[in-house]
């Protein structure tokens, strides 16, 4: 699958909190945003939960082991640009475990994080829902890995314009 990405993609997370919806920025991020869309459109998504939800900090979510070590079994290089930085609450980033590690966890920011600037591609931004993705439920796995599961996406819709 390829997205075209002179398009506009639009990411409705249904929760059982509510609705996230994002922005997709394929023009900054077009791999990461084709690597999103497919992973949605299969249904990847469905049911997988926020494993990692920290307070003043992200909610992390797209591992469908609900460890955080887990992924779509490949991984994309890393699309960094000086222009977009952490610089407000609700931006949509890749989660990874270094340089090019990129694979279907993603997370959501609850403030400015300079300090995550140049080491995580940032795909969206949410448009209206930030405070169903504030009221998730906290959840620590490196703190307590055998705390219950957290809260579950039920389906990603991507709209296309």
């Amino acid at each position: 699958m390829q997205i075209d990405p002179a398009r506009q993609y639009v990411a409705t997370l249904d929760t059982v909190r509510g609705k996230i919806v994002i922005e997709l920025l394929p023009q900054v991020a077009p791999r990461t945003v084709n690597n999103f869309v497919f992973l949605a459109r299969q249904g990847y998504y469905d049911g997988v939960t926020f494993h990692r939800v920290l307070k003043d900090f992200v909610a992390q979510g797209g591992d469908p082991t609900g460890t955080g070590r887990g992924g779509p079994g490949y991984f994309i290089p890393n699309e960094v640009t000086p222009d977009l930085t952490f610089d407000q609450p609700g931006l949509v980033a890749m989660a990874n475990a270094g340089p090019d590690t990129n694979g279907s966890q993603f997370f959501i920011t609850f403030r400015e994080l300079p300090s995550l600037n140049g080491g995580y591609t940032i795909f969206g931004r949410v448009t209206s829902g930030l405070e169903v993705a504030l009221s998730l439920t906290l959840r620590d796995p490196a703190a307590d890995p055998n705390a219950p599961p957290g809260d579950k996406i039920n389906t990603i819709t991507i709209e296309e314009k």
